[in-house]
């Protein structure tokens, strides 16, 4: 067995109609739309209601699912706890949220699938908002997702051109086939543990530093890059003392990833809106001075791999733009993916199989062992 098996590269573990990822053309489909197709124009309940489809008895049109959503979201907020819970107001976000949504009652319904939709976004929100001393604010059952996730967070009404460049974001992340956090919620599911266990499986997933947890580090290094003149040779030094350079190589993709063009295409709409001030547009110039050297030094010094740019980079200057702290940005990616997850999970209970691999046993032999022991 060499390293790709133990990662299970190359193995298919699910069949799914719910996406595709083309690692060598670069390309991303969510049942049977193109990620360039819908990133711009769609908002997030578009996605969730095109995910969900068929996994319920039953479900809502589209403006039917974004009140179902709004009403998800006041029940989720009204399982937030007393002012008093320091213990849980001292956690990292991402282990406020998931300890907010384990809160949540697990079932395998419609009701329960939209509550745990709605969840993080509230969560996420009140929060941050903790963390800055304020009290949560309730949500807007009225408004969409996107627009209410930001006014929980800011406490104003957003602009419409921040509401469409989260939109983008959420649907851009919605589902990324069979990702770690993904497979986690699918293992899961799988037992017949209910959504709310699956979903806080990929939550946990999530967290780590090769998945859900990079984001944040692509601003420490362009803080640390500080001008665009200082990009090559910040750049170099890293990659000599072997630092990975967050923001850039990908698991799956060998070119450039999609939901990178995707995510900088939003972030360009919403200067060019008036939404971007001095500081955010010389952040957006440093940050394209620092791709174009970090992907000049990847190719001259691993011109073996394939590491282009990947959806952290540009996830972290959209989010930073929007007013997202970056200790808060894997739970606003927690946000976009538990549609996927929930989706991912209802497929693998309607297939009704538990997901059991086998592992190859290379330790010692009893002979060897208690050979060991006598000695």
């Amino acid at each position: 067995m060499n390293d790709d098996e133990d990662g299970l590269e190359g193995v298919v573990a699910a069949r799914t109609v719910l996406s595709e990822v083309d690692g060598a053309a670069g390309r991303l489909v969510i049942r049977g739309h193109q990620l360039d197709e819908i990133a711009r124009h769609w908002r997030y309940e578009d996605a969730v209601a095109l995910l969900f489809e068929g996994f319920f008895d039953t479900l809502p049109s589209v403006v039917g699912l974004r009140a179902a959503l709004g009403r998800a979201r006041r029940e989720a907020f009204e399982r937030l706890p007393p002012n008093d819970d320091a213990a849980l107001r001292k956690l990292p976000p991402i282990e406020a949220v998931r300890a907010l949504l384990a809160r949540l009652p697990d079932g395998d319904d419609l009701a329960t699938a939209l509550r745990l939709v709605a969840a993080p976004a509230v969560y996420t929100a009140a929060v941050m908002r903790w963390r800055l001393g304020v009290q949560a604010l309730a949500p807007d059952e009225t408004l969409p997702q996107a627009a209410d996730m930001l006014r929980m967070l800011h406490g104003r009404a957003p602009t419409k051109a921040q509401v469409a460049a989260l939109d983008t974001y959420l649907v851009t992340v919605c589902d990324h086939g069979l990702n770690a956090s993904t497979f986690a919620a699918r293992v899961v599911a799988s037992t017949g543990a209910g959504l709310a266990s699956a979903v806080l499986a990929g939550m946990s997933a999530l967290k780590g530093l090769l998945h859900g947890g990079a984001p944040g580090p692509v601003l420490d290094a362009l803080d640390a890059i500080g001008t665009a003149a200082n990009a090559r040779a910040w750049l170099e030094g890293a990659v000599a003392s072997g630092q990975r350079l967050m923001g850039f190589g990908h698991r799956i993709y060998r070119v450039r990833d999609p939901r990178a063009d995707a995510l900088k295409g939003a972030l360009r709409r919403l200067a060019a809106e008036g939404n971007a001030d001095t500081v955010q547009a010389a952040r957006f110039e440093l940050a394209e001075a620092a791709e174009r050297a970090a992907l000049d030094i990847l190719r001259e010094k691993k011109p073996d791999r394939a590491l282009e740019t990947n959806v952290e980079f540009y996830t972290a200057l959209l989010l930073e733009a929007l007013g997202f702290g970056r200790e808060s940005f894997t739970c606003v990616f927690a946000a976009g993916r538990v549609s996927g997850w929930v989706a991912h999970a209802r497929e693998q209970v309607k297939k009704g199989r538990l997901i059991r691999p086998q592992s190859v046993y290379v330790g010692p032999a009893p002979e060897e062992a208690e050979a060991a022991l006598a000695h």
